[in-house]
């Protein structure tokens, strides 16, 4: 669809590198960041300037950040070494702090990496290996306090109560919008692909969360305002497994070239981070608290499949947008995702959800390869949803 609002954010985007330098040149602190429960409301409490490091897609950048870190790590992992040993990227050179958490031990690996080579500050939230247990909640608030702590030593202030609580409600207000916008597929006229709001949810990588959620309301706001026809839709595809970054696009332009329509997902780089985890509580405890409660990323372990919450939402996920099927993207040396496809595989099939796991790097070597078994796996949910009709 042509939404002004969408240009709008494109343009917001395209500019931000120029905005952080004006903010910089007012002594505020550019803080990089990655992973999938580090707390952003912390950071811009702090008057801090959060910004996502990494993007996806680039074999060249996996090459130069394979002479620094194992080859057997994940190609974002490398690429994102990739990323601080050129130094062209216009987030990396302006960082003045690398913050992650320890949630995907290879980006805790990477961090460690870039800290020893390219002698960035860095700073490590710790994670506790199982959630689900009252010593990782007692573990977790003690380190996002240990964590809070370092943060305001380098931000050269103290939190205050009032500040965090205006955060918690920006971010809660986020989470809410983009919600909302990722609901729309549920419709048979959404008035926006899935892509364009993945993308959407890209640009609040490195918006200022202000300004992302001012741009969620317009463009919600726009779609809400208009009645859109209804849209004829192949294979309604829900996309897991492995985080796909901002410029990674060979799977999803083979999928959409194909006829399927991808109408969700639970990718870290996605919508898992906003469908649960609301703050109830505008104290660092309940910050802490939040975030244990967010979905469930695959890194970390669990004793029984009762207790992985990641599969009781993307249960709850595919009914709500109405999938006919699953592709499982795994990127090469991912083992937590791989690990786990089996499991999820035969999980969906007594559900009989079609499943299909694509592992895969970001070379351009496998496209056909990948574009073949796509093919046929959308032919067959085809040919089975007729027998249904």
């Amino acid at each position: 669809m042509s939404s002004r609002a969408l240009d709008r954010l494109k343009k917001a985007v395209l500019a931000r590198p120029q905005a952080l330098d004006v903010e910089k040149a007012k002594g505020r602190k550019v803080v990089g960041w990655i992973n999938y429960n580090l707390p952003l409301e912390l950071l811009h409490a702090l008057d801090l300037i959060p910004v996502r490091i990494g993007k996806g897609g680039d074999d060249q950048l996996v090459d130069t950040g394979a002479r620094w870190i194992s080859t057997k790590n994940c190609v974002f992992t490398r690429e994102t070494v990739g990323l601080f040993d050129q130094n062209t990227d216009p987030y990396v050179t302006r960082i003045d702090l690398f913050a992650v958490d320890a949630t995907c031990l290879q980006v805790f690996r990477a961090a460690e990496v870039i800290e020893h080579y390219f002698k960035r500050q860095t700073l490590v939230l710790g994670v506790p290996r199982n959630f689900t247990t009252p010593e990782a909640g007692k573990y977790f608030r003690a380190e996002v306090a240990d964590f809070l702590k370092k943060l305001e030593e380098f931000a050269g202030r103290k939190l205050e109560p009032a500040k965090l609580q205006k955060s918690v409600g920006l971010y809660n207000e986020i989470r809410e919008l983009v919600r909302r916008l990722y609901l729309r597929q549920t419709s048979s006229a959404p008035g926006i692909t899935w892509r364009q709001t993945f993308e959407a949810v890209h640009a609040g990588h490195t918006l200022a969360p202000e300004d992302f959620r001012d741009h969620l309301f317009d463009l919600l706001e726009e779609l809400e305002s208009q009645v859109f026809a209804t849209e004829s839709q192949d294979v309604r595809v829900f996309l897991s497994g492995s985080l796909i970054p901002p410029s990674d696009h060979k799977l999803i332009n083979l999928i959409e070239s194909l006829g399927g329509t991808i109408v969700g997902d639970d990718l870290w780089t996605g919508l898992a981070p906003y469908w649960l985890g609301d703050i109830e509580e505008a104290s660092v405890e309940g910050v802490a608290d939040a975030y244990l409660r967010r979905v469930p990323h695959a890194a970390l372990p669990y004793f029984d499949l009762a207790t992985d919450g990641r599969y009781r939402v993307l249960k709850e996920l595919l009914k709500t947008f109405r999938a006919d099927a699953v592709i499982y993207h795994t990127l090469r040396y991912c083992d937590a995702y791989t690990f786990k496809a089996n499991e999820l595989k035969v999980i969906l099939q007594k559900e009989q959800i079609p499943f299909l796991e694509i592992h895969t790097e970001y070379a351009t070597s496998d496209i056909e390869a990948i574009r073949t078994r796509v093919e046929a796996f959308l032919e067959l949910v085809r040919h089975q949803l007729l027998l249904e009709v």
